[in-house]
């Protein structure tokens, strides 16, 4: 019997090790909940592009193409100037709060686009889409940014950010084959989005949590610093989180902030004085200034991708128009996580470097789009959409999630987050308006000049690290 009692007592989990089970369950949740949702955004989202081709050839619409461009950049601009706002709620009241509400305003609208008696209903519907959109990246970002530390962000938010191009890959295609293989009519596009949505929704009530404070477990920094140290001979009391979730004592007892659910701490800023602290951030500055040079030309080809292939190979049906640009979001799958690891375990956590490099191959794709693509073949078009996927999303993902919190630190991730988002967004608003207006020579030219730039942006901050939180 003592022998057993001896053998117990060494196989017992210590706390720390205790504590690193819970987090490690708790990280993989997240990641997963958070991506899913992310990823579910587009289908509502791209529900429109899918839709597109059949509304130009539907003889009982009225709308040309400069009328759907126009659509478009009313659908930025109000995704734009949510996301100025929605990552400082987030950062105040918590990302659950505000992806809710962002998540059913979309469904919504999205089932409204595909009943409405009318398409002149569609601008005010863009408008409710467009802020509900927004609701989702920097609130997300947010979250990973909680349970993930400086340290490892590269390489987890490289392949957490897989969520976007994701759900460009296969939003459009699933949209488009519900509206044209199963009902053979654009609205099908919608409400195949909404659906896809509302399970996304039920998800992320069922399984999300703000803050490793909301579960019983300390913050992250707190944790590494933890689990790289001993733990002192006298551990102290049972915390009663741990002891109500079946886990172990933690080894030092640690104060839980409220819930992010409950009223916001008087110490956490407004909206205003968020914001103003991510202004004051020249770091945060420049990559919004860069995001907003890049964004146009990955925003151009997600919504008018299915017109732009239309054009340039005559022969495509609509349905292969809408597959066609998938090749675009495949490269992005891989795009994330090469640069996160790149950066993360080359470059040593620096940011910048290999989103310059980026940036670079992306202006030499954009500028032999027009010359390469004129043979009509429908090879050649998925190769090049490929290698402008790649580099697009390569950089983005760098400037617009990883590069975001590490330089707003966790506390402030949401307002700089968001604020880099809003420039991009006010980019993006080119992308979905311009090609209603001009020819893809002009398009990818100017989208190439515009990448220059935000590489050249971005250049003299080549050894810029990121503060610890």
């Amino acid at each position: 019997m003592a022998e057993r009692n001896r053998t117990a007592k060494t196989t017992a989990p210590t706390p720390a090790r205790a504590e690193d089970a819970r987090y490690g369950r708790w990280r993989l949740q997240i990641f997963g909940v958070t991506w899913l949702v992310y990823a579910a955004f587009y289908f509502s989202r791209n529900a429109f592009a899918a839709a597109k081709v059949g509304i130009l050839d539907d003889p009982s619409s009225s709308l040309t193409q400069a009328v759907l461009g126009n659509l478009d950049a009313l659908y930025l601009a109000a995704y734009a100037a949510g996301q100025f706002f929605w990552g400082a709620l987030a950062d105040r009241f918590g990302p659950r709060a505000v992806v809710t509400g962002g998540l059913l305003m979309s469904a919504v609208a999205a089932l409204l686009m595909g009943l409405a008696p009318a398409l002149a209903l569609f601008a005010p519907l863009m408008v409710v889409q467009g802020l509900a959109q927004s609701t989702g990246w920097a609130s997300l970002c947010k979250n990973m940014a909680s349970f993930f530390s400086v340290r490892e962000r590269g390489r987890v938010l490289g392949f957490w950010s897989t969520n976007y191009a994701f759900g460009g890959l296969v939003a459009a295609p699933f949209t488009g084959w519900w509206a044209y293989s199963v009902f053979d009519h654009w609205s099908a596009a919608f409400y195949a989005g909404a659906a896809v949505v509302l399970a996304a929704l039920l998800v992320f009530l069922l399984l999300q949590r703000n803050r490793p404070e909301d579960v019983g477990l300390p913050p992250i920094e707190e944790h590494r610093a933890s689990t790289a140290a001993p733990a002192p001979p006298d551990a102290g009391p049972a915390d009663p989180a741990d002891q109500a979730s079946g886990a172990p004592a933690a080894a030092v007892p640690r104060p839980r902030p409220p819930a992010d659910d409950g009223p916001a701490p008087p110490h956490r800023p407004g909206v205003r004085g968020a914001l103003a602290g991510a202004v004051r951030n020249r770091m945060v500055l420049m990559l919004g200034l860069s995001y907003f040079l890049l964004k146009p030309a990955r925003y151009a080809i997600l919504l008018w991708g299915p017109v732009i292939v239309a054009q340039r190979i005559p022969q495509a049906s609509n349905l292969e128009a809408v597959v066609i640009p998938v090749a675009f979001g495949a490269a992005g799958l891989a795009a994330p996580i090469a640069i996160g690891y790149v950066s993360d375990r080359l470059l040593g956590a620096r940011r910048i470097p290999s989103t310059v490099l980026s940036l670079g191959l992306l202006v030499v794709a954009l500028a032999l789009f027009e010359p390469l693509t004129a043979s009509g073949s429908i090879p050649v078009m998925v190769a090049v959409l490929a290698l402008i996927g790649l580099a697009a999303y390569a950089a983005d993902t760098m400037i617009s999630c990883t590069a975001a919190v590490d330089f707003g630190t966790s506390e402030r991730a949401g307002s700089s987050a968001g604020f880099i988002n809003g420039c991009g967004s006010i980019g993006a608003i080119l992308g979905g308006l311009l090609p209603g207006y001009f020819g893809s020579g002009v398009l990818f030219h100017g989208f190439a000049a515009a990448a220059l730039l935000s590489g050249l942006v971005l250049l003299p901050w080549w050894n810029k690290m990121p503060e610890a939180d």
